[in-house]
């Protein structure tokens, strides 16, 4: 029998029959997981699609959407696929895959993406194959493809625009591709009851459930004043910041919808170019991509964090919408409080950053650029309250950003990056960690040095007065890998449990 292999709670493997019991049910934990491709209709459709579902003899299982296009199936329009959630497993085969779906190749050669992973373009192709039976260009061609078709069914930007931002070369490329493809014109889908849009405004789906509120409470405390900031709109707190990517500068507002498993992201209409990367970032920030049910199933079986995963069902690992920027914070939290790295990072922001055009009285400015960073003297950056120390590290972060050194690869480990970012003067276990963590998205990151993670493991072991070593915090740790990250996130959470 056919089975479809991914790592789910109480299943080594979805065979056939259990994916078709899925789409009977519409069981919205295995969203992302695999589409069904229809023969009888020549559609795939996300296992949670709301029409009658067809015959068992007419269904074929993929592993992901790119597959079922490949054996010639359409996307269905009614449930979209290109909404669900990205299934996606630690391993290098997964890592490529999301690389090229957040668009690698629209910009570089298959050659010269394989050089950044370290590998062969033979060899990627070969990974690919082996894992979801697609090439890469047809994993990309997909991915550009369903990207488009989203644009056209959220948005009103011009069918150029559309065509650009989802990685074509041309407009014609896109229309004849779309139409060969989907067997219609691009403008056969356009949803023309879409208001006029003062922003950009896109759906992302996540695999519930999703502790926004928790999400909120830790953005909000450390948010840097200027650059971003936590709103209360109605009864839900929205975040919001400034944005500048490739060129291009705007804002954008994140807001969730609990009821839809979806994110609601507005964003400045001048950068419509740079949707798909700020999209893949967005996404990492608010660690979209996680799979809640699978992390809760291996975290609950130590008795002691089973109080915290029920207080906070769907905990998120917060990431951060740029790397050099959240390095610079984690180094400003050295030997500090929350509030006050928070207002040294805002005093920087303010300093050095240049002014940001954007409809949120908080949010005024752009963070400052390595360069920019580079060019301050330490004394103008220790004049901003920290040790003249602590300002050279920014300036050793600001050339490690320049050389490349918070480009995550496919192929990179936790341990290479760790043991590289601790070479720079002033960075230490607990500092690498944390930027491993929200910036770098190693899963299994863990600051063990942390003094509120510490207190927080005694406080759940019956120690409320007590604290951990390290030494004891790591060894209680172990049983929590791949996931350690989650973990600590959990017990700082727990501090503020009564």
């Amino acid at each position: 029998m056919n089975t479809v292999q991914h790592e789910f709670p109480g299943l080594s493997s979805i065979d056939t029959r259990q994916c078709y019991q899925a789409v009977l049910a519409k069981d919205s934990r295995f969203d992302g997981v695999f589409f069904t491709g229809v023969t009888s209709t020549g559609i795939y459709c996300r296992p949670i699609c709301s029409v009658k579902p067809p015959k068992a003899s007419s269904c074929q299982f993929y592993h992901s959407a790119a597959a079922a296009e490949a054996a010639g199936f359409r996307p269905c329009l009614r449930c979209r696929p290109e909404l669900a959630p990205y299934a996606i497993q630690q391993n290098l085969a997964y890592a490529i895959w999301q690389k090229i779906a957040d668009g690698a190749l629209n910009e570089q050669t298959l050659d010269a993406f394989a050089a950044d992973v370290g590998l062969s373009s033979r060899q990627i192709r070969r990974l690919l194959l082996q894992q979801f039976g697609v090439t890469p260009v047809e994993l990309a061609q997909t991915q550009r493809l369903l990207f488009a078709k989203k644009l056209l069914q959220e948005t009103q930007l011009p069918m150029a625009e559309i065509a650009y931002a989802a990685g074509f070369g041309s407009v014609r490329r896109f229309n004849a591709l779309f139409s060969e493809r989907y067997q219609l014109a691009p403008g056969a889908i356009r949803r023309s009851h879409l208001p006029p849009q003062a922003a950009i405004t896109l759906r992302l789906a996540y695999r519930p459930p999703y502790a926004w509120p928790a999400m909120m409470s830790y953005l909000a405390g450390r948010a840097m004043p200027g650059l971003e900031a936590v709103q209360t709109v109605g009864d839900q707190q929205v975040y919001v910041r400034s944005i500048r990517l490739d060129g291009h500068s705007g804002w954008l507002k994140v807001s969730c919808q609990p009821h839809k498993a979806q994110l609601q992201l507005e964003i400045a209409p001048a950068l419509s170019p740079v949707l798909l990367t700020l999209i893949s970032r967005v996404r990492e920030q608010f660690d979209l991509d996680a799979s809640p049910l699978s992390i809760q199933a291996h975290l609950e079986a130590d008795l002691a964090l089973q109080p915290v995963l029920q207080a906070f069902p769907g905990l998120r690992v917060p990431g951060c919408f740029d790397a050099f920027e959240l390095a610079l914070r984690a180094v400003l939290g050295q030997q500090v409080s929350v509030a006050g790295a928070t207002t040294i990072s805002g005093r920087l922001v303010h300093a050095l950053g240049e002014p940001a055009d954007t409809p949120f009285s908080a949010v005024t400015h752009h963070f400052p650029t390595p360069q920019r960073v580079l060019q301050a003297s330490v004394s103008e950056l220790a004049s901003l309250g920290m040790p003249a120390k602590r300002a050279a590290t920014l300036q050793e972060i600001a050339g490690f950003a320049l050389a490349q050194g918070l480009h995550k690869k496919p192929a990179d480990s936790l341990a290479g990056f760790v043991a590289a970012i601790t070479a720079l003067p002033g960075i230490g276990a607990w500092t690498a960690h944390y930027i491993a963590m929200r910036a770098m998205r190693f899963p299994d990151a863990f600051p063990a040095g942390d003094l509120g993670l510490q207190k927080a493991a005694a406080r759940l072991a019956g120690q409320p007065d007590g604290r951990y070593t390290e030494a004891q915090l790591l060894k209680q740790a172990a049983a929590w890998s791949p996931w350690r990250a989650y973990g600590a996130l959990l017990l700082w959470h727990s501090l503020s449990q009564t």
